[in-house]
């Protein structure tokens, strides 16, 4: 069964940055995509990017540019680069694979 733990998360001002790391325990296939998402205010989890085991990227129009999200298959982890953050991108961040979802951790840009 896989177990995702998530990390990185703090308080952080406009304009700065963090990076994220999820590790992954459990059996996870290269061929698997990994991802991060996010709930806006109100709503449901949005994505925010994901990584295919080939390295293809997908990024939520918001956050390119300024996001970079990677992963280390030996590691069976992936992470997010954060920069230039917005006090609106305050939230908890979900890694995901498949249908596995790890706890968030949060994330509060002050402005």
């Amino acid at each position: 069964q896989v177990q995702l733990v998530e990390s990185g998360g703090g308080l952080v001002q406009a304009g700065g940055s963090l990076r994220l790391s999820c590790a992954a325990s459990g059996v996870i296939f290269r061929s698997n995509i990994m991802g991060w998402y996010r709930p806006p205010p109100g709503k449901q989890r949005e994505l925010v990017a994901t990584v295919a085991g080939s390295g293809y990227t997908n990024y939520a129009d918001s956050v390119k540019g300024r996001f970079t999200i990677s992963r280390d298959n030996a590691k069976n982890t992936v992470y997010l680069q954060m920069s230039s953050l917005k006090p609106e991108e305050t939230a908890v961040y979900y890694c995901n694979v498949a249908t596995t979802w790890g706890k968030g951790t949060l994330v509060t840009v002050s402005s």
